[in-house]
């Protein structure tokens, strides 16, 4: 879908939530990333280009498996079906077919948790039960 559809539905969620995005961002090369990068800033996400070193990136995601620090719903069947294809080719290179959801897992892994944040509170002014709100009263 074109950009400002991606940006509707994500805003729709919460335009408060953070991101990042893959440098080359489905573009031929990295100038078409940075032209894509920069129509969604334009349309207003809150988002950075993602650390897109393949080896440290599934070496970082491989410990966290391993030590319990990155974990996976047994509901999450898409990923799951993903990791167990996830493999090197005889020369030792990663194989780059049906990897979106490890790509997203290794950037969220490398780039995200820095950003990522809770929704934030909307907070209410302090009440008084005999004065009402203290903020801005015949006192203040």
């Amino acid at each position: 879908a074109e950009p400002s559809i991606h940006t509707s539905a994500i805003k729709a969620k919460g335009d408060w939530i953070p991101g990042v995005i893959d440098p080359a961002s489905r573009g031929r090369n990295q100038k078409d990333g940075q032209q894509l990068i920069q129509q969604y800033l334009d349309l207003g996400l809150n988002i950075d280009v993602a650390f897109n070193g393949v080896e440290s990136g599934l070496y970082e995601v491989w410990q966290r498996l391993s030590t319990g620090r990155l974990k996976v719903f047994r509901s999450m069947s898409n990923w799951l079906s993903e990791y167990r294809l996830y493999r090197r080719d005889e020369k030792g290179q990663v194989v780059k077919t049906n990897d979106h959801i490890m790509d997203a897992t290794r950037y969220l892994i490398m780039s995200g948790l820095d950003r990522a944040i809770t929704k934030p509170k909307h907070e209410e002014p302090e009440q008084d039960e005999y004065y009402g709100s203290r903020e801005g009263g015949w006192m203040s």
